[in-house]
């Protein structure tokens, strides 16, 4: 995020119709920042017009958003006959006393230039705001970028300008810089050894790193870089790249994500088509009357739940530690997996997401004895599936399980369990992986201690952005900062019919 500050125009009628141009291309803000033609490729009306970037505070709605030669023109109008703030909004801004234009965004791709600052290729608008100045002090958006309003800008002469600079070289003794110049050149055209850089970090992560450090002692231009979150307690959103890294670094704790469905949304819910039956094809004549199909479809909604929880670091780690964020990432992310891995076997679908055991469309295949783990349960157990789907199939247990299966021989005297020769991939049974879930019950009478299906048809949906708040007060006296997270997550099973659990009975 960022803010970018430079000239801009914008008029409004008293039926309460808005219009400007929201930012022009190729001009640089006072830290170096350039958004690039095409970075608004992706923005589509409407959008909500705010007054000062007051989510509280919607004044209208941004009708028409164009890149044209001349920058990001926008349309739009205020609600002067139902809102009564676009009314006021209207007066001051046909008084002069709001006079600014200011968007608000999330970065998607952008790079860092020399001498500083980034050039945006690619961003989501989210919204337009009208302000009073430039660069809001009130504006807790994504990304801020003001334009002030004027009226015609005049342009110095160009000829009286060229004038001028051919003078200054007449008059300037440019020989020493020259030869300097020449030297330079030979130097950096001298073979070299192939070097590689280090990534450079972007403008978030290092505000955000700041803000894990001093929390709201963060320097201003940290802050104007930040994301701010949308939860009631504050706070603000962890880097894009840093929501992403958890997300794989849960992949360790949580092996369920390695092998289910997962996706990625920015609603509340997503909805998917299920599907309850097959079509029923025949084969018929030339000229033979067909018969309908009897099928029938549905709706499976995921909504996505939210996980909170909070880590604690001394003061003096978050201080010294070059990668103060590396640390807090491993914690966040070792704590989420533990808590995901159990509600997307055990949620109940309320608080949590709903689990994969707990889902009763499941069948289940009686292992034959209550205690005792039987070799043939477990062969009729994987081929009660359809074809299609026990080839793509995985084991899930627990270690305790997974101990005693090891020893189970089948009918030909080999054992059921295989060891992985190629690194990487995972032991097998009957041939299929084995996914280790420390959740899994035990083996006892009447529990259901293994799994067996097509993990693919149990459905994750991440929310990619994690809000993150520094309270450095709570245990100050130990020396100790609290770091509190949230990201929200939902899962839910889309095909029962794709698993089949082991259940410890007679029958």
């Amino acid at each position: 995020m960022g803010r970018i500050e430079c000239k801009a125009q914008i008029t409004v009628d008293e039926a309460g119709a808005v219009s400007g141009i929201a930012w022009p291309f190729g001009t640089p803000d006072r830290v170096g920042d350039v958004i690039e033609k095409g970075a608004f490729a992706k923005a589509l009306p409407p959008l909500p017009m705010l007054a000062s970037h007051d989510q509280k505070d919607t004044v209208g709605v941004w009708d028409e958003i164009a890149e044209t030669a001349e920058g990001l023109t926008v349309k739009g109008r205020l609600l002067v006959n139902d809102v009564q703030r676009a009314a006021e909004v209207r007066s001051l801004i046909q008084a002069g006393a709001l006079r600014g234009l200011s968007i608000g965004f999330a970065s998607r791709k952008a790079m860092p230039r020399k001498g500083g600052g980034r050039t945006i290729s690619d961003l989501e608008l989210l919204e337009i705001s009208v302000v009073a100045v430039p660069a809001h002090p009130g504006a807790r958006i994504t990304s801020a970028k003001d334009m002030t309003m004027t009226e015609n800008t005049e342009t110095p002469d160009i000829a009286a300008l060229e004038a001028k600079m051919t003078d200054l070289e007449k008059k300037a003794d440019t020989a020493p810089i020259v030869a300097r110049l020449d030297k330079l050149e030979a130097k950096m055209n001298r073979p070299q050894g192939e070097t590689k850089a280090e990534d450079e970090p972007s403008e978030e992560r290092k505000a955000f790193a700041n803000y894990l450090r001093l929390g709201q002692n963060i320097p201003e231009t940290d802050r104007k870089a930040l994301i701010v979150a949308s939860d009631p307690q504050g706070g603000y959103l962890a880097p894009p790249e840093m929501s992403s890294e958890i997300i794989r670094d849960l992949i360790e704790y949580n092996p369920l994500r390695q092998y289910a469905s997962v996706r990625s949304t920015s609603a509340p819910s997503v909805i998917y088509p299920t599907r309850g039956d097959v079509t029923n094809a025949r084969w018929v004549g030339e000229t033979q009357t067909r018969t309908e199909s009897d099928i029938s479809f549905g709706q499976k909604e995921i909504d996505v739940k939210e996980l909170a929880t909070f880590v604690e670091i001394s003061n003096r780690l978050l201080q010294d530690a070059p990668a103060a964020e590396t640390e807090v990432r491993l914690a966040l992310a070792e704590d989420f997996a533990g808590k995901e891995a159990t509600a997307f076997l055990w949620g109940q679908g309320v608080l949590e997401p709903e689990g994969l055991m707990v889902n009763p469309d499941i069948p289940t295949v009686a292992n034959g004895h209550a205690s005792n783990l039987s070799a043939d349960a477990l062969i009729k157990l994987m081929y009660s599936l359809p074809q299609q789907y026990r080839n793509r199939g995985a084991w899930v247990m627990n270690g305790t399980t997974l101990g005693i299966l090891r020893s189970l021989k089948g009918g030909d005297g080999n054992f059921l369990w295989q060891q992985s020769f190629q690194v990487g991939q995972p032991e097998t049974i009957l041939g299929r992986p084995v996914v280790e879930m420390v959740d899994m019950p035990d083996l006892a009478s009447g529990e259901e201690p293994i799994l067996y299906g097509d993990l693919q048809a149990y459905r994750i949906i991440d929310r990619t952005q994690m809000s993150v708040l520094v309270d450095p007060y709570s245990r100050a006296i130990n020396g100790i900062t609290r770091i509190h997270a949230t990201r929200r997550v939902g899962g839910a099973v889309l095909q029962p019919a794709r698993f089949r659990k082991l259940r410890m009975a007679t029958s």
